[in-house]
C-alpha cells in the first residue's frame, strides 16, 4: 500500500490571490520551477509521505478535482474509494479510515 501528496496548481501565489499565513510563492512558469516550489512545500510543512508533482497541463487536478484540497483513496484496481469534501473543513479523518479498513482489512489504522 502507497501514500502520495500530489502538488498541484498553486491555489494562493503570491503573484495572484495571496492568502495570509500560507506558503509564499510565485506561480511556477515550467514543470521545473514546479517542482522547486513543490520540494520547498515538503520542506516547509513538513510533509513526510511521498509528494509528485502534477504536469503543466494539471491534468491530475483535472481528474481528480484536487482544488480545494481533497483527501482520496484509490483502490488497488485504481478506482476512487473515497473522496473527502473540501478542506480543511470537508476532512473527516474517521471517514478516510473506514474507507481504508473497507478497502484493505487488517491494516492497522493511526488513532489520532
Amino acid at each position: 500500500m502507497a501514500f502520495y501528496v500530489v502538488y498541484i496548481q498553486e491555489a494562493h501565489a503570491s503573484d495572484s490571490w495571496r492568502l495570509a499565513g500560507n506558503v509564499s510563492v510565485a506561480t511556477p512558469r515550467t514543470f521545473e520551477e514546479r517542482g522547486t516550489v513543490a520540494s520547498s512545500c515538503v520542506r516547509k510543512l513538513g510533509i513526510e509521505i511521498p509528494a509528485l508533482v502534477d504536469g503543466a497541463e494539471n491534468t491530475t487536478e483535472s481528474a481528480y478535482t484536487g482544488w480545494p484540497d481533497r483527501l482520496y483513496l484509490i483502490d488497488r484496481d485504481g478506482r476512487v474509494a473515497y473522496k473527502s469534501g473540501p478542506g480543511p473543513f470537508g476532512f473527516h479523518p474517521g471517514e478516510l479510515r473506514s474507507a481504508l479498513e473497507r478497502v484493505a482489512p487488517g491494516v492497522k489504522t493511526a488513532q489520532r
